[in-house]
């Protein structure tokens, strides 16, 4: 049996990354002409075209594009399974990219971040927040926290709690526009849309009945604390998770309807890259996260 040129896959995994031939031989250290003679000995042997090559760009192929998820998965096993051997035998270093939902990721990852990075002094991480659903093999992060009903079946999924969701307005807003009191009426009124959920706003009844709305309104955001101002105002009504609109709840300033409805069941999950290697420092905030982040945020619906 052939074994398959490792080092030619590592190298196309570097180049589809970096999108040049210069870049990915800056970034590994050889010259240019090893990378081109790596990608050329891939090629070859799998008697398909990996780029497209012009003297001003360069693409991958549909053969490339096919390809460049299992050399990204190749390359960074190799480098786990490196990082994991020596991490057996040292205390837990380097860094972790870390993504989290804005709200979330201000609220209570990044105090987070902040304990565990006293207790690992060794241990640096880049926290992006972001209310985008990130891609995490491309965009290289080692743990992403994401709000979802469902996991993505080609990534590592732990999930950590459920998110209660809730359709909310002022208490003026009702007293002037009514209280919806079945999801078909919400189309009477103003509905604040979060762009990054797109479809309509599906609830379920206790008796099993199904209902749907698209919402319609002034005011649509990327982000859930964008919509507060304005339904604190009484300008319309949201459907937000529990973490966002709780503290208003609390101090009466908005008001949940349709409580005998729910939406389809979201939860918090802890995402990471397919690979079943990691790192001890990725493991270890993982540990940490999955132990902390499970009961400050999240709440039974």
């Amino acid at each position: 049996m052939r074994l398959p040129d490792l080092e030619a896959w590592a190298i196309f995994a570097s180049v589809v990354e970096h999108r040049s031939f210069s870049g990915a031989a800056d970034s590994i250290g050889v010259s240019k002409a090893t990378v081109s003679k790596a990608v050329t000995r891939l090629e070859a042997h799998l008697g398909q075209s990996l780029f497209h090559r012009t003297s001003r760009r360069l693409t991958l192929t549909e053969t490339g594009k096919g390809l460049a998820e299992h050399a990204a998965r190749i390359l960074a096993e190799a480098i786990a399974a490196e990082e994991a051997a020596h991490d057996a035998a040292t205390t837990p270093t380097g860094l972790v990219r870390l993504s989290a939902p804005m709200t979330l990721g201000l609220a209570v990852v990044a105090p987070l971040v902040a304990e565990f990075l006293q207790l690992n002094p060794g241990i640096e991480i880049e926290l992006i927040l972001s209310d985008a659903k990130v891609d995490i093999v491309a965009e290289g992060f080692d743990i992403a926290l994401r709000i979802a009903d469902l996991p993505d079946s080609s990534l590592r999924a732990r999930r950590l709690g459920p998110i209660a969701v809730h359709v909310v307005g002022s208490p003026a807003y009702f007293a002037q526009h009514g209280r919806p009191t079945h999801p078909a009426q919400l189309g009477e009124h103003a509905c604040f849309g979060y762009t990054n959920v797109t479809g309509p706003w599906r609830f379920f009844g206790a008796d099993g009945a199904e209902a749907a709305v698209r919402p319609s309104g002034p005011l649509s955001s990327n982000n859930g604390d964008a919509l507060l101002p304005a339904l604190r105002a009484g300008l319309g009504i949201g459907l937000l998770p529990d973490f966002i609109v709780g503290p208003d709840i609390a101090a009466g300033n908005l008001e949940v309807v349709l409580a005998d409805w729910h939406g389809p069941p979201i939860a918090l999950h802890l995402m990471t890259p397919p690979s079943a290697l990691r790192p001890a420092r990725v493991e270890a905030l993982m540990a940490f996260l999955t132990e902390k982040v499970r009961n400050p945020c999240v709440t039974e619906a």
